[in-house]
């Protein structure tokens, strides 16, 4: 009996834990990443060809900064890096630096691919942060939607269909009355879907993700709709205007980091104050203890005299009022018009974005950069006219998007009791 316990034992100890696992699927990755860099990006780029990564913008007062690199031999000494860091992952003794070494070989492989993409020319990389953060601005938004419902416990997948509608909204509203009327309407309208959601989830205990599926279906339909009927007869109520950019002196002319964070309309700056005041509100605040408490242990809550039905109410609605916020980024200062399905995604990959960020907002503004940062790659790579189909450069936001949740992310714990209506006894 004592040689079968052991002989058990020694098997179970032998076995491979999940973050060994993860750990050795990630050095196989990383290592036949450092064969293609080396077959793709440096034996089949020229000899002497070099990337130019201009750093300035046309106009800025620091003009002409530029940093000249030699395309094949980056691409060689990427490979090298990351066939060390494939290996040194391999040998699964320093578990704990995974994702680290993940995420930079990750980031390495783009920086040789960008040098292969412009070898033997130009490449505007400061202009390429410059719309990654921009184009940060709708998923981070979506992503602190989800945030402020999940963290109650009510998931939210009709982040899309709230952006949509808000965006249509704000596009009629502002054509007729205003862009600051019509920002006021899509933040409305996001509210008044919020409160719909929270209605059917809180209130009636519907199925979370049907009540979001059904939200997304009817906003797409019914945008769709009115965009054929009333925007296509009158496009007078299609010209919203749009929000300028406000540059903040002396700091937007700082070389690089200026333009990338210095140089925006108001969404963008009003997207990093939120998610600094939702960070310290969440974790530093009695409001978010009670939002946190509610959304890990809806009972005990209740038990201290939380009241879990209007804490969940509250943080939904307050949710929705952010997808409008983002609603009307989309078409009051990002393409100043309608189109249909004009989000195309945006609302998911904010899903994406916010188990990313693991449920907190700093978190989920490194992933909305991250996604944003795989959304000007694809425009610019159409730019410099690389010979890859626009049909994969099209798939780029939702192959990051994959690979981010399934690889980078691991194992993340959303709040315990997300999804799981309340009954009061």
């Amino acid at each position: 009996m004592t040689a079968v316990s052991d002989a058990s034992e020694q098997l179970t100890s032998t076995r491979a834990t999940p973050a060994e696992k993860r750990a050795t699927a990630v050095g196989i990755v990383l290592v036949l990443l450092a064969a293609f860099t080396f077959w793709a990006f440096g034996l089949d780029v020229d000899s002497g060809f070099e990337s130019q990564f201009n750093l300035s913008l046309p106009g800025a007062r620091y003009e002409n900064l530029s940093w000249v690199v030699d395309s094949r031999a980056v691409g060689f000494i990427v490979a090298l890096v990351l066939a060390f860091l494939g290996g040194f992952i391999l040998r699964r003794s320093h578990l704990k630096w995974t994702n680290l070494s993940l995420s930079v070989g990750l980031a390495l492989f783009v920086f040789s691919f960008l040098t292969w993409a412009a070898a033997d020319g130009a490449f505007s990389f400061v202009g390429m942060l410059t719309s990654t953060v921009v184009l940060s601005v709708p998923v981070t938004l979506g992503a602190l939607t989800g945030l402020m419902c999940e963290r109650v416990a009510v998931i939210n997948i009709a982040i899309e269909g709230q952006l949509l509608t808000s965006a249509f909204v704000g596009t009629i509203v502002g054509s007729a009355a205003g862009i600051w009327v019509g920002l006021f309407a899509a933040m409305l309208t996001g509210a008044l879907l919020g409160a719909v959601l929270a209605v059917l989830a809180i209130k009636y205990r519907m199925d979370q993700i049907i009540a979001g599926v059904v939200i997304n279906i009817f906003a797409l339909g019914l945008t769709s709709f009115l965009a054929r009927r009333v925007l296509a007869q009158s496009q007078e109520l299609n010209s919203p205007g749009r929000f300028g950019s406000v540059k903040i002196p002396f700091l937007g002319d700082i070389p690089v980091i200026g333009p990338m964070f210095f140089d925006h309309n108001m969404f963008v700056y009003i997207t990093f104050i939120l998610v600094i005041a939702l960070h310290f509100g969440l974790f530093y605040t009695r409001w978010g203890l009670r939002s946190r408490s509610v959304g890990e242990h809806p009972k005990a809550a209740d038990t201290v005299g939380i009241n879990v039905y209007r804490t969940r109410y509250r943080n939904v609605i307050l949710g929705g009022v952010i997808a409008g916020f983002g609603g009307g980024f989309l078409t009051l200062a990002q393409v100043s018009r309608f189109e249909e399905n004009l989000t195309a995604g945006i609302g998911f990959i904010g899903l994406a974005a916010l188990i990313f960020g693991r449920w907190r907002p700093l978190g989920v503004l490194a992933a909305g950069l991250v996604f944003g940062f795989a959304r000007a790659l694809q425009q610019k790579l159409g730019i410099l006219g690389t010979p890859i189909p626009s049909e994969f450069l099209s798939m780029t936001p939702y192959i990051v998007t994959i690979i981010v949740v399934a690889g980078v992310v691991g194992r993340a714990r959303p709040p315990a009791a997300d999804g799981q209506p309340y009954i009061k006894d």
